[in-house]
Order: C-alpha cells, then sequence, then structure tokens
C-alpha cells in the first residue's frame, strides 16, 4: 500500500479564518509548538486538553508535559479510564474548577464534556483516528467566546497512509461550527458506504454519488419487499432560455445547489409546491427567473407523464418527440391546438407558432395548455415487480 510521508502533507495546515471554525493546525510532532500553544491558552486564562491514548504511557506523557512548562508553574493531571471511580471523578472536578491547567487523558473525554474554559486540544497520533472520532474530539473546545485552536499532531518518522491523509484534510477543511453532516458525507466518501443487503462492507460510494446511492438503496429494499418501484418519467425541455437561481435571492452556493437539487428530483406536483412554500417562507417572495424555473420543472414532469421523451424549440417550431410510437396520445393532445401541426414520423409531432409565441410565458402558456388534459396532479407511476 502506498504511504505518505510527513512531507506530503505539510500543505493540510492552512488554518481557517472564519471566526465561527475552530482553528485546526496539521503538523508533527514538535516540543516547542506543543509548549508554544499551552503557554498561549494559559497566558488568556483558559486550559488545555492534552490528548495521549496510550493508558501505559500516559503517566510518562504527563511527566513530558511538566517538564515543558517548567516556567509556567502549570497544573497539569492525568485522567483515562483505568483510573479508580472516585479518583478520575475527582480529577474531571478540579478541571472543571480551574484547577489543572491542562489535562492530558484519553479519549474519555470524547463525549458528556461541556467546558467553556478549555478551548486548545493537542491530539498525538491524529492519523491513528477516524473522521467521526477528530470531529468529535475537536467539540470538546469551541463552546466559549473565545477563538478556540485545534493541534492535530502526526509521528516524526511513521508514515501517514494515504486515507489517514485525506481525513486529515477533510477535518481541516470542515472547521466551521455546524460542519458534522460535511464531514459526515466526507467520511463515507473516503470509507465507502458498502453493501448494506449483502456480506461486503466496503464501497465505492463517490462512483455514483450520495443521493444517487440512496435511491438505488430504497428501490433494492422495495424490490425485496416485493413492493412496487416507483418510477419518474421526465421530458427533457429546451425552450431557448436558461432558468436560474439568482444569487440575490438565495446568497449561499450550497443553499442554491441543494434547492436545484431539491427541484431536479421532484416527482410531483405537491413536491414543487411544498419547495415553492419553503423558499418563501425563508427567502421571502419568489423571483420571476425562479417561478420560472419551477414551471419548467412541471413541464418536465407533464410531459414525461404523457409519454414525451423532450419537447424542444426550434426556430418558431416546437417539436415534440415521443419515447414510443402512439398516434391516439398524439391526437388526444393535438386535437384542440390552435396552428399548424405536421407528424413526420409515429414519434414526432412539429407545432409551427407564430414568432410571437416564442417568448417564454407565452410558450409555458401554451404548452400547459396542450398538456392539461391529459396529466394527473400526480405523475408518479408505480411498476409493479415482474
Amino acid at each position: 500500500m502506498a504511504m505518505l510521508g510527513l512531507r506530503d502533507i505539510s500543505c493540510l495546515s492552512t488554518p481557517p479564518l472564519d471566526r465561527k471554525s475552530i482553528v485546526t493546525t496539521v503538523a508533527r510532532y514538535n516540543d516547542q509548538l506543543i509548549s508554544q500553544a499551552i503557554v498561549n491558552e494559559l497566558s488568556r486564562g483558559g486550559q488545555v486538553f492534552y490528548l495521549h491514548n496510550r493508558v501505559k504511557t500516559i503517566q510518562r506523557c504527563a511527566a513530558h508535559i511538566c517538564k515543558l512548562l517548567a516556567d509556567t508553574n502549570a497544573r497539569v493531571a492525568v485522567a483515562h479510564g483505568q483510573m479508580g471511580k472516585l479518583e478520575l471523578e475527582q480529577t474531571m472536578i478540579d478541571f472543571v474548577e480551574g484547577k489543572v491547567d491542562v489535562l492530558v487523558c484519553t479519549t474519555i473525554i470524547e463525549s458528556g464534556l461541556d467546558i467553556p474554559n478549555a478551548n486548545t486540544i493537542i491530539i498525538e497520533d491524529a492519523d491513528r483516528f477516524g473522521l467521526a472520532e477528530l470531529h468529535q474530539l475537536r467539540g470538546r473546545v469551541g463552546r466559549y467566546w473565545r477563538r478556540a485552536y485545534a493541534y492535530l499532531l502526526l509521528p516524526q518518522s511513521r508514515p501517514v497512509l494515504p486515507t489517514a491523509a485525506k481525513r486529515l484534510k477533510a477535518i481541516e477543511e470542515y472547521s466551521q461550527l455546524g460542519a458534522g453532516f460535511k464531514i459526515a458525507l466526507r467520511d463515507l466518501e473516503i470509507r465507502g458506504a458498502g453493501n448494506i443487503l449483502g456480506p461486503e462492507q466496503s464501497g465505492h460510494i463517490q462512483a455514483v454519488g450520495y443521493h444517487m446511492y440512496c435511491q438505488l438503496l430504497a428501490d433494492a429494499v422495495r424490490r425485496l419487499r416485493n413492493e412496487p418501484t416507483r418510477t419518474v418519467q421526465r421530458a427533457a425541455v429546451d425552450l431557448g432560455f436558461a432558468v436560474s437561481i439568482p444569487k440575490s435571492y438565495i446568497a449561499s452556493e450550497r443553499l442554491r445547489m441543494e434547492v436545484y437539487r431539491r427541484i431536479a428530483q421532484a416527482a410531483c406536483k405537491a413536491d414543487l409546491d411544498q419547495l415553492a412554500q419553503e423558499l418563501r417562507d425563508i427567502y421571502g417572495p419568489i423571483p420571476a427567473e425562479v417561478d420560472l424555473f419551477l414551471q419548467l420543472a412541471q413541464l418536465r414532469l407533464d410531459a414525461g407523464a404523457c409519454g414525451l421523451e423532450s419537447i424542444r424549440l426550434s426556430d418558431s417550431r416546437l417539436i415534440f418527440s415521443f419515447a414510443s410510437p402512439n398516434p391516439d396520445k398524439a391526437g388526444r393532445l393535438f386535437a384542440k391546438v390552435k396552428g399548424t401541426v405536421r407528424i413526420p414520423d409515429p414519434k414526432t409531432v412539429i407545432l409551427e407558432l407564430p414568432e410571437n409565441y416564442c417568448q417564454a410565458p407565452t410558450l409555458l402558456a401554451v404548452l400547459r395548455r396542450i398538456l392539461k388534459p391529459t396529466v394527473s396532479a400526480n405523475t408518479v407511476q408505480t411498476v409493479p415487480k415482474t
């Protein structure tokens, strides 16, 4: 297996600048760095977690920390899971009450602690921890108005595996508050989601994407339960104009992408109506561009439900392409249409339009009038298992 040296991940140590984030630094083990990080925290009246996850050598580590801080009169204590119950309890009470400056500990601090005055954590051998565990440990600091710091220390000589380097890169990149969901997704991509329905426990979710994977999984579960599979027919619609969500309406790129995703995955009119209501509640009245986007999404569903594969505008002609020849359906769709209708082949219908009909609002109104008689409110079809 290929390995990465410490030099190969030196690029990971660029701290984020967001005041709401925890400044996360990845670096090789260095006594001077450790001493400076602890002194900086103690100088502002704070406390420090020093994580050494080896009970056998934790006392030796604590003695070394005392030696590094000999000039500061810092109070150092040890906490780990093999201590007696009363001794461990008293140590934690002393730390909470500020009688201990540096707590040399194991991952026993991973959950259940909320000490606002502790805003620096130093983690030895950070490459040995999982991504979720690193995020949980880092969450022990940053619970106060002061800036928080996390130092992820790597061994001086032992090489770092590529997967570990990816984890460290991710934990540093997603250092802002509320980044847990992004870290979980990144962890899923690094480790693989596995085959939940089979014996294999490793996979490559990045090959299809998280949302596609969830959809494939849901379909697989329905098949195993002999339940009908949900299918949504969507037609490709190209009317010669672009639609988008303006930044002036949704400033965050991540949130805009989430709305794009929900529009693309809407399965029926109710989904789009619910999304529109959420947009009004959160961002205010829907602008014309976004309303046009929602109308096009509904049009794709309506056209797909009518058996259409695509609708395309060419010059002043609307070209309708059916997925399969269906003269009866084509006859019903265009029976009451005003204009010149031509059928060059069993799967294609061409509707000639006046030039003044080629504007977006008019085109949408014409298409709605054509598709409305044959479209039900729910465009989701069920396909029984065969």
